[in-house]
């Protein structure tokens, strides 16, 4: 099991930025690759980026991709989402979410995840 715990979000102005933190407990952190999701009300899940076990290959959805980096620092179990250029439309939950395929961005391939943080981005 490994238990994920997200930090970081809140209400930010249209252009702000935000880094979200999941901080990873159980089992071996550089075990897994790791992703970001969010789901907005009435909206799917959606990928927004994926990183590999030692952070050096990273994946990224087309409607964040040069606005929003992932980055993990496996010495303190922690993944980043450090999110630039904040649009009123990426208002939604953020989840981290731990799996063991490579970069994958189908939310099915990550069995563990957190609970979530609350990002609100004003216009």
């Amino acid at each position: 099991q490994v238990q994920l715990v997200e930090s970081g979000g809140g209400l930010v102005q249209a252009g702000g930025s935000l880094r979200l933190s999941c901080a990873a407990s159980g089992r071996t952190f550089t075990n897994y690759a790791m992703g970001w999701f969010r789901r907005a009300p009435g909206k799917e899940r959606e990928f927004l980026a994926a990183i590999s076990l030692g952070g050096a290959s990273t994946n990224y959805a087309d409607s964040v991709k040069g606005r929003f980096t992932i980055s993990r620092d496996n010495a303190k179990n922690t993944v980043y989402l450090h999110m630039n250029s904040l649009k009123p439309e990426d208002t939604a939950v953020y989840y981290c979410a731990a799996g063991e395929y490579y970069l994958s961005q189908t939310w099915t391939n990550y069995p563990y995840w957190g609970q979530g943080t609350q990002v609100t981005v004003s216009s």
